[in-house]
């Protein structure tokens, strides 16, 4: 990709909506994914691993996936934020020949650790049943593609807002050298927007999520592979609001 075309397509409105978008479809086939499989709770206890051991086997394959991922250069790119960041050992791919798309101090925004506990405590419970088969590491394996998919949409707030400062610099500047949060949170919330998405999002479950089968019949709620609304409660508590919390937290730094 060309340099101009690359930052182009981060630095426009209408192509970071599409790429919104797009990202939903991904959120929700990874949560079917991972319907797939019970909760599975020992590969989130450290015990599994031994008394010896300080984290829990699912930390255990996050971190050394991240590590190969950041070889291979996946850390490279804006867009990718680790959860472990200070596990990444250096790429084995030069440095991208990209101009730089992000305000350089807002860009090290990270709030994977608020995304990991929400997950893991909150929208795990929703959508996989209760149960142990010991299939602990296609889980986890499933649990990261979760997790980085949930928490690319929810940094990609920065690119949101960067967009949003260039197209008005003059209605945030105030907001931003008065350090007012609540301003640049009005600023950014639109209500009708974040209703339109929530519904989207749980219109694409019921689509995604149904059994499929030859005789034309609509598949019935209890037949979803994710339920709908976990998807919605998603979005609505926990992707919009944090988008936002990101935006608003890059916004701050983004005259420094």
């Amino acid at each position: 990709m060309a340099q101009g075309d690359y930052a182009d397509s981060l630095l426009n409105l209408e192509s970071v909506r599409k790429s919104l978008i797009r990202q939903e479809d991904t959120i929700i086939f990874s949560l079917i994914e991972r319907a797939k499989y019970p909760l599975n709770l020992p590969l989130y206890d450290g015990d599994l691993l031994g008394c010896n051991s300080s984290r829990s086997l699912f930390e255990f394959f996050v971190k050394e996936s991240e590590a190969l991922q950041a070889k291979a250069g996946r850390y490279l790119w804006p867009e990718e934020n680790a959860f472990f960041p200070d596990n990444l050992p250096t790429s084995l791919l030069p440095p991208l020949n990209q101009p730089p798309v992000l305000h350089p101090r807002s860009a090290t925004i990270n709030i994977n650790e608020k995304i990991k506990k929400l997950y893991l405590d909150s929208l795990l419970p929703l959508i996989a049943a209760e149960g142990d088969d010991r299939n602990y590491a296609v889980t986890a394996a499933s649990d990261l593609n979760c997790l980085q998919a949930i928490s690319q949409r929810i940094h990609f707030g920065k690119f949101v807002a960067e967009v949003k400062f260039r197209d008005d610099p003059e209605d945030y500047i105030p907001a931003i050298r008065a350090k007012d949060k609540e301003t640049l949170m009005k600023l950014l919330t639109f209500e009708s927007v974040e209703e339109m998405v929530k519904k989207r999002v749980e219109k694409k479950a019921k689509i995604f999520g149904q059994d499929v089968g030859v005789e034309d019949h609509s598949s019935s709620s209890s037949s979803y592979k994710v339920d709908p609304s976990a998807v919605r409660k998603l979005y609505a508590d926990w992707v919009i609001p944090l988008t936002k919390l990101v935006e608003v937290e890059y916004l701050l730094q983004r005259l420094d």
